[in-house]
């Protein structure tokens, strides 16, 4: 099974290469089919490779194949080769698979758009970068992964970039992503120097048996690391980017709020897991202490959005920082648990508002939905699924991931855990404010239903017939995913419940990639338990509570709904008129000494060297009486100069 590997990321670049050649011809939809079946196909090779590495030892569950050496070059020697092993291919499953949902989806929802086969060159183009991004065997791959899932961003996020929001949106992601991509070189470049290669395994094996960092260094490396996976999972301060990517397509919205681009920063700092236990445990606690304020922060954005998809943004930024609680605490295998739940439940509430977009005719304001239960049961029923799944309802799955990372909390920090509890209760207050505004309740989707009040606060449509018509369910390319998805949501606790080692099946099998640096809770497990009930008892809080406002009107929404909540404390703002003005001037102060001092004396040295090679270009005559006179003058001084010395 190990010759399927390279097929995982060949299928999406062939699909790349076809749809640019040919996409055209192809027209729609079997453009969108080919884009499909290509992600498919890797679907179905990662699938392959995972059946073949399940039946072995776990000390052969490692695949390294090089394809080819890339970069030859003194001491650095770089291969374009793949690691598959259990955490990389846990990684490429659940991308692939979802990927595959998200296409499908898509293939409906851009019907009729004049640019539908440039849309699926860039998804397949974007599955493509994140797979050799989770797969390649050194850094510099991953690098490369990297920054193409950065590229395939700006260019899906801004897809109709005739749209001055999709516009700057895109150029938003591709900037604050530059300042993450930084550290994660600088952290390239430590490596190099101290271990002398980039590869994975000659890293990990430096590390662990000849100790070839010491702390200072690995400290160093982790904190660069980190702030690459900041940038890239959109925690504090380098969240800014992500609330606004949901500007783009709603596939677009999925694709990488769920299961692939935010996923990169977890994901690096999970394989990298030898070096944070290597490093000065302050820079592992700052991991999980922005993680836990990032929660925080982005559960009081949501609570108070009225727009569905940014709802979702700020909830899938909340969500990564429960991830980082549990990469900070040492509970890799709790965040990499959190992050296949989330690919799902996420997914799914991203494409099930997709399809309530669809059928409320484009419109995303949550005030103008309500009661589109009956008028969209499939949509309604699978994403109440997803909307149980992230509120930690059990029995579904986010329940039993979302307890681990508190667990996580809870061993790290007690005033940790109940700020993380928190934020899980607000997670729980502010879905089922969207499920409660969006499906249940008094319909607000007609014109002659919205009171004098509502339009007031709401800028009417541009076309407000269109909301007069009634909604409707979404075609079968829409509403199958979400079903799927939903029954993914639903089940994905299976794979690591916490009665007993024998029912952990992903600690089992992540343990050979984490080296023993998984740590464990000490807890008895009657503390667990009682955790286990808190946590129960605080999501029922949340959705009641959201129940008595939303539903009941026993509490106004106005004394909830803040306007600073709504603009996400104006931090975002703040950044904004930060860069619109000192610091607009610093950056132009910086211009102005790049091109006047530093690109000044460069040039300078060229005139200077230029006006020298000028004069001294006028004493080459071509005549030989001149150079032999020079020659006659040269041996005169010269012998001058000694008689001189001689003293006489």
């Amino acid at each position: 099974m190990s010759n399927l590997v390279w097929l995982i990321p060949a299928f999406p670049l062939i699909g790349f290469t076809l749809l640019v050649l040919l996409g055209r011809r192809l027209g729609e939809p079997n453009a969108g089919w080919l884009a499909t079946t290509m992600v498919t196909g890797s679907f179905l090779s990662t699938l392959g490779v995972f059946i073949g590495m399940a039946g072995k030892p776990s000390e052969e569950r490692v695949y390294e194949i090089t394809l080819f050496e890339w970069i030859p070059s003194g001491e650095l020697s770089v291969g374009l080769g793949f690691l598959a092993d259990p955490l990389s291919i846990t990684m490429a499953l659940f991308i692939t698979g979802v990927s595959a949902l998200i296409h499908m989806y898509a293939i409906s929802y851009m019907h009729g758009d004049p640019n539908f086969s440039k849309f699926f060159i860039y998804l397949n183009l974007f599955v493509f970068s994140m797979l050799m991004l989770v797969l390649g065997d050194n850094l510099l791959i991953t690098f490369l992964g990297w920054e193409g899932v950065g590229a395939c961003s700006y260019f899906l996020i801004s897809f109709w970039h005739q749209d001055s929001t999709n516009a700057t949106a895109g150029k938003k992601a591709f900037v604050t992503n530059r300042v993450g991509d930084w550290g994660f070189m600088v952290a390239m470049f430590f490596l190099f120097f101290n271990v002398g290669s980039l590869k994975y395994s000659d890293i990990f094996a430096s590390v662990i048996q000849v100790d070839a960092l010491t702390q200072t260094t690995a400290t160093i490396i982790v904190v660069m690391l980190f702030i690459g996976a900041a940038g890239k999972s959109a925690q504090f301060p380098l969240y800014l980017w992500l609330p606004d990517a949901m500007a783009g397509p709603t596939p677009v919205s999925a694709l990488i709020h769920a299961a692939t681009m935010v996923t990169s920063g977890v994901y690096l700092l999970t394989r990298m897991n030898p070096v944070l236990a290597e490093a000065a445990g302050w820079s592992t606690d700052l991991i999980w202490i922005v993680g836990l304020f990032t929660a925080l922060f982005a559960a009081t954005a949501a609570v108070a959005q009225n727009d569905i998809k940014k709802v979702l943004a700020y909830s899938t930024v909340s969500q990564l920082g429960f991830m980082f609680v549990a990469v900070g605490s040492g509970l890799y295998v709790a965040a990499i648990f959190h992050m296949i739940t989330h690919a799902f439940f996420k997914a799914l509430l991203f494409l099930g508002a997709g399809s309530v977009i669809h059928g409320m005719h484009d419109e995303q304001d949550m005030r103008r939905y309500g009661a589109l239960k009956s008028a969209m049961p499939i949509t309604a029923g699978t994403f109440i699924i997803g909307w149980l799944a992230i509120s930690g309802i059990p029995p579904f799955s986010g329940f039993w991931s979302k307890d681990e990372v508190l667990l996580a909390a809870w061993n790290e920090n007690r005033i940790a855990w109940v700020l993380l509890l928190v934020a899980a209760i607000m997670t729980a207050f502010y879905m089922s404010r969207l499920v409660f505004m969006t499906f249940f309740g008094e319909k607000r989707w007609n014109a002659d239903h919205i009171d004098q009040d509502s339009t007031e606060e709401i800028a009417p449509s541009e076309n407000e017939q269109l909301l007069a018509k009634n909604p409707h369910e979404s075609p079968v390319l829409m509403w199958f995913p979400l079903v799927a998805l939903a029954g993914l949501a639903a089940v994905a606790g299976l794979l690591n419940l916490p009665f007993s080692h024998d029912t952990k099946y992903l600690e089992k099998w992540l343990e050979p990639v984490l080296f023993g640096n998984e740590v464990h809770v000490l807890a008895s497990g009657s503390t667990k338990w009682l955790l286990a009930v808190v946590a129960i008892i605080g999501a029922s809080i949340g959705v009641v509570g959201a129940g008595y406002v939303y539903l009941k009107n026993r509490i106004e929404s106005t004394k909830i709904e803040l306007p600073i909540l709504q603009e996400a404390w104006k931090f975002d703002s703040s950044i904004s008129d930060f860069m619109g003005g000192p610091g607009r001037k610093a950056f132009e102060l910086v211009t102005w000494f790049d091109k006047t001092i530093i690109d000044g004396a460069v040039n300078g040295v060229g005139k200077v060297t230029h006006g020298l090679g000028t004069r001294l270009r006028t004493t080459q005559t071509g005549l030989i009486r001149t150079y032999a006179l020079g020659m006659v003058i040269g041996a005169i001084a010269i012998l001058a100069f000694f008689v001189s010395r001689m003293g006489f």
